[in-house]
């Protein structure tokens, strides 16, 4: 006799398969239409935070603190232009960590493609979908 618990994980374990299916599949049309690699995931840049230097001015005290307490680096006596570009780098950096450890996740290439073995594993492995990945890197 099946628990329904049981069911409730296979049927929640099929539901994240299919999400992973589509996903995936989004990304390999994305590739066919010659997008869907690392460098079209690029947020904006102001996304990665101050822009200009007013900008930096405006909220000094808080980019000053995260020189500080997260890049260790002492703000007084550097420029405003200087500090806005340890900043940014900062920023920048840490953003790609972050899509290297979502990319490593989702079975994907640094490059922001699926692997092949991700796709077998999901059982979209068609010919023609391994040929286009292949010829990304994937």
């Amino acid at each position: 006799m099946v628990r329904t618990s049981e069911i409730k994980q296979k049927e929640r374990r099929n539901g994240f398969t299919r999400r992973e299916n589509k996903m995936k599949f989004q990304r390999i049309l994305c590739l066919k239409l010659g997008f869907g690699r690392r460098e079209h995931d690029a947020i904006p840049y102001r996304s990665m935070g101050p822009v200009t230097v007013d900008e930096y001015e405006s909220r000094a005290e808080r980019y000053d603190q995260q020189l500080k307490t997260e890049i260790g680096r002492e703000p007084s006596g550097l420029t405003t232009e200087e500090k806005l570009q340890i900043v940014r780098e900062y920023r920048e950096d840490r953003y790609q960590k972050l899509i290297d450890a979502v990319y490593l996740r989702r079975g994907w290439t640094t490059r922001g493609v699926p692997k092949q073995d991700t796709l077998q594993r999901l059982g979209i492995d068609f010919t023609d979908v391994m040929a286009l990945v292949s010829k990304h890197g994937g």
